[in-house]
C-alpha cells in the first residue's frame, strides 16, 4: 500500500496554476536530504529516489498549499512525527472553510485517502509516472 511521504511544491506555472508533486512510498522508513533542517525553510529535498514508488501531480489554480518544506519553524521530521501536516490549504478569500473541508495532508496518508480528499473538491490527482528503483 502506497503512503504519502512528501509534497514537493513546484511553484506556479506560466498560467498561474500551482503545481505540487505528491510523492508516495510503500514504506514509512524514508529519508531525504536536509529533512532534519530546523527550520526547513526551503532546504529539504524530495526523498531519496529508492523510496519513491509513485508520484501524483496536482496542477490547480484554486488550491494553494502551505508545505512543511517551506516552514520557518518546523522540519520534515516534525511531519513524520505527526506534529504537523506535510501540507495544508492556506486560508484565502475564495474558499469558505465553513462550507468545504480544508485540505490537509498528513505524512503516511494512504494514496486512497489523498485521492478522496481531493475528489471531495472535484480535483483529480494525475499520476504521470510509476517509479521503479533498481539497485
Amino acid at each position: 500500500m502506497n503512503r504519502l511521504i512528501y509534497i514537493n511544491g513546484m511553484g506556479p506555472n506560466y498560467k498561474g496554476d500551482n503545481i505540487y508533486e505528491f510523492i508516495f512510498s510503500d514504506t514509512l522508513e524514508v529519508w531525504g536530504e536536509n529533512w532534519e533542517s530546523k527550520p526547513a525553510n526551503g532546504y529539504p529535498s524530495p526523498p531519496d529516489i529508492e523510496y519513491i514508488k509513485k508520484v501524483g501531480t496536482l496542477v490547480n489554480e484554486d488550491v494553494n498549499l502551505e508545505l512543511v518544506q517551506g516552514s520557518d519553524v518546523f522540519s520534515v521530521i516534525d511531519s513524520m512525527d505527526g506534529v504537523l501536516a506535510l501540507g495544508w490549504e492556506k486560508e484565502n478569500d475564495t474558499v469558505d472553510f465553513s462550507l468545504v473541508k480544508r485540505l490537509v495532508f498528513q505524512f503516511g496518508d494512504t494514496e486512497d485517502i489523498v485521492k478522496d480528499k481531493l475528489y471531495e473538491r472535484d480535483i483529480v490527482l494525475e499520476f504521470e509516472k510509476q517509479v521503479v528503483y533498481e539497485k
